[in-house]
């Protein structure tokens, strides 16, 4: 064997084994990319799950949100139609020109001397003093109180005291048929 065939063969081995690490190498990066993509595939699914995930529940947060202020809107709503109500009510019966407001004063002080045996003294309120003085009858009339109508029954002594004003009256009812308010107004 010469120099030159040595030389030759030993290229040619070279050359082979340098053929099998590129092959080999070649593959391993062809293995490493196909690792790296999936892992970026997976990574990017993850995070679009994720994403929709967030996305999903911050609508639902929203609309809830949303929901929550639909509903104290209509609840402020609603107050203030009640308390417009209310206040029309209390107009209405404050007003001294009212519809039956005498039958109405006179069936009171019918019902008071019922409630109250003895000497009470009448306190109308100052829109009523005129019809209550003229169906007193043998009971005093004192000083008046404020309010939209009605008087207060006291007994002389000051022990006790009947209050029959239109406030008091429309204060008890309008506590007691709040519900029947609603139902009417709002259904």
């Amino acid at each position: 064997m010469t120099l030159e065939t040595l030389a030759n063969d030993i290229a040619a081995a070279a050359e082979e084994e340098a053929k099998a690490l590129i092959a080999e190498a070649k593959a391993e990066a062809k293995k490493l990319l196909a690792d790296a993509e999936a892992k970026a595939s997976a990574l990017r699914d993850e995070a679009q799950q994720r994403a929709e995930k967030e996305a999903t529940q911050i609508a639902r947060e929203t609309v809830a949100s949303a929901r929550q202020s639909n509903q104290k809107d209509v609840l402020i709503a609603r107050r203030k139609v009640l308390d417009a109500t209310l206040d029309a009510a209390r107009q209405h019966i404050g007003d001294p020109g009212m519809k039956g407001r005498a039958a109405l004063l006179k069936s009171m002080l019918a019902d008071s001397k019922k409630l109250a045996k003895g000497k009470f003294v009448i306190r109308p309120v100052e829109i009523d003093r005129a019809a209550i003085s003229k169906e007193a009858g043998d009971r005093k009339v004192g000083e008046s109180v404020d309010g939209l109508g009605g008087f207060i029954l006291e007994a002389e002594d000051g022990s006790v005291s009947f209050d029959m004003r239109f406030d008091n009256m429309l204060d008890r009812a309008w506590s007691s048929q709040l519900s029947a308010v609603n139902e009417t107004l709002f259904g």
